[in-house]
């Protein structure tokens, strides 16, 4: 019997204000999570990572892998530009279509995917991703987690997207481990409890990351 997959997708914003530190930072608290995640049983069983960045455009710059076999280099952000976010949703809706498989009359196909979203700016194309957002509630995501990051984050667009929005008011290595931290226990969550309810409740976010209400 195969094990069915958490596909877990984060979107990261590569713009060019997120050069120097704040990327750098997002480098370390992403490979803190991994090493994190791969210590929990039930992750290393079901959960299957991709990740997507944006800035002028959108790239896949993880497929969907299972989660011991993730490798993840140095992700880097241009001298400068935009933040096609839209563009990041069209590419994540359409790699869900293609690769979460679907519970059909005689299979179970997989559970709900989580999807992880940090930017410290706003859309740049604000038409594309209004209409990305209408398909994306058109999917059945377990959870969808917006991040937005330092003073010029637009928090308003986000919750346009989900009611689970946070923000970190720094975008230092302190504020974004603690960001990454609070998605690897999602995940966790996530993964032993898909089972159980088929909804999965976020846990408490730790003290660098306030909720928006």
């Amino acid at each position: 019997m195969s094990i069915r997959r958490l596909p877990v997708y984060i979107l990261l914003d590569t713009s060019g204000s997120m050069r120097g530190e704040p990327i750098h930072s997002v480098n370390v608290g992403l490979h803190a999570m991994l090493s994190s995640l791969r210590q929990d049983p039930y992750a290393l069983e079901s959960v299957h990572l991709s990740i997507i960045t944006f800035d002028t455009e959108a790239r896949e710059y993880l497929p969907l892998t299972p989660l011991d076999q993730v490798q993840i280099g140095e992700i880097t952000a241009p001298d400068a530009g935009a933040t096609f976010m839209g563009a990041a949703l069209e590419l994540l809706i359409q790699r869900v279509d293609r690769d979460v498989k679907k519970t059909t009359g005689d299979t179970k196909g997989d559970w709900r995917p989580l999807v992880f979203l940090m930017t410290d700016g706003s859309p740049s194309d604000l038409y594309a991703f209004k209409q990305a957002i209408i398909e994306m509630k058109a999917r059945n995501f377990g959870a969808i987690l917006a991040c937005a990051a330092g003073p010029k984050a637009k928090q308003q667009h986000l919750q346009e997207l989900t009611d689970n929005v946070v923000t970190l008011d720094a975008m230092d290595a302190a504020a974004f481990s603690g960001f990454f931290k609070w998605v690897s226990a999602s995940v966790a969550i996530g993964s032993s409890s898909a089972g159980v309810s088929g909804s999965i409740s976020l846990p408490p976010p730790p003290p660098e990351i306030q909720l928006v209400l």
